[in-house]
């Protein structure tokens, strides 16, 4: 069993993140599993090496990726060369990739496509585009409900829930006082922290500073972690009057000690998959709140293992922040307990199980 794992451009996210994962997974349990990426994608690269990944550069030109018609010359030459017997299109401008090649490949391997998102796509995308695809994995069952109601291939559709590192993310709540010292965050604040991209239109988190700003605790602080946040953060905040305790601190890769620094965790999303980012901060311990997009209701309870609002619920999201804080030590301990038990259930090795029975079957109809 041949496998390779398609990316496309560089940063880094929750789709990096899991195609990374799943890749050291495989590759762990001795699957040939190889990956195709840009040339410039050194931070991949660097993850990657120590398992002894094979890497084919598809994409040198990634400030016009998609226009360059060498990018797929060069992914079709990759894929026939090698013979793989599975393709995995990781994003959906990956599969874009794959799609194209797909008609013109002297060896024609199985084609899988990744969905992370409930948005459902155009006509023209379902046609033109995901029909080229044998399997569509889809990260929650809220995606997966959410596209067989709009029709969208349900024979294809497949269940494989989003898996998180918990030897990176586990709780260390003797370490969170070591840890505000060496970041540099005060050791008498309440610190909220929410980590994602900047991406007001999915991840909303102008409503989260928003409802911080409404919360109007003198001894709390709010810091955002993610691409742009740096920038992007100051503005929103400047709006509601509270620079000076809101923090971006951009993209960062420490993120489980600045989780284990802090006291809350909160997202604000409009729209999600199954929230990687949120399943991490319960693996550390945390208390959290988030709204319920996606598929974050199938394990987020409210009260239980954390606390929940609708999507977009500003006033919740301040009522709900006002409850944390006034949790004591022992109802903190048990929603903490809860929700790491709950992180546990969403380990990257059992995703990755599951992508190995799918590619068996796959192989198996072959």
């Amino acid at each position: 069993m041949k496998i390779l794992q398609v990316v496309d451009g560089t940063g880094w996210g929750g789709t990096k993140e899991q195609t990374y994962l799943v890749t050291r997974e495989l590759k762990k349990r001795g699957i040939d599993v190889h990956m195709a990426l840009s040339s410039k994608y050194e931070q991949m690269m660097e993850k990657l090496r120590p398992y002894g990944v094979p890497f084919h550069f598809f994409e040198h030109d990634y400030k016009t990726n998609r226009k360059n018609i060498m990018n797929y010359v060069r992914l079709k030459k990759i894929i026939d060369e090698n013979r793989f017997d599975i393709v995995v299109g990781n994003s959906p401008h990956a599969f874009d990739y794959v799609r194209f090649v797909k008609p013109f490949l002297k060896h024609k391997p199985k084609i899988v496509a990744v969905r992370r998102s409930g948005r459902v796509p155009s006509w023209f995308s379902k046609h033109f585009k995901y029909s080229a695809a044998d399997k569509i994995v889809v990260v929650s069952r809220d995606v997966y409900e959410t596209l067989k109601k709009a029709n969208f291939f349900p024979e294809k559709l497949v269940v494989i829930e989003s898996g998180i590192d918990l030897e990176r993310f586990k709780p260390m709540p003797e370490k969170k006082e070591e840890l505000r010292k060496k970041l540099g965050l005060p050791l008498d604040k309440k610190i909220f922290l929410n980590v994602a991209n900047w991406n007001i239109d999915v991840k909303a988190q102008d409503k989260l500073i928003e409802a911080f700003a409404k919360l109007n605790c003198e001894d709390c602080l709010l810091i955002l972690v993610g691409l742009e946040t740096d920038t992007e953060t100051k503005n929103i905040a400047r709006k509601f009057g509270i620079e000076d305790k809101v923090i971006g601190l951009g993209f960062r890769s420490d993120v489980p000690d600045i989780l284990n620094a802090a006291d809350f965790f909160v997202l604000s999303s409009n729209l999600e998959g199954i929230a990687g980012a949120l399943l991490q901060a319960m693996a550390t311990g945390k208390v959290v709140l988030s709204t319920l997009a996606g598929g974050i209701s199938e394990y987020l309870k409210d009260g239980e293992n954390g606390f929940a609002v609708p999507v977009g619920d500003v006033e919740g999201m301040v009522e709900k922040m006002r409850k944390m804080l006034s949790l004591s030590p022992e109802e903190y301990k048990r929603i903490s307990e809860n929700a790491i038990k709950t992180a546990n259930e969403y380990s990257i090795e059992r995703t990755t199980e599951k992508y190995i029975k799918l590619f068996q079957e796959l192989m198996n109809e072959k």
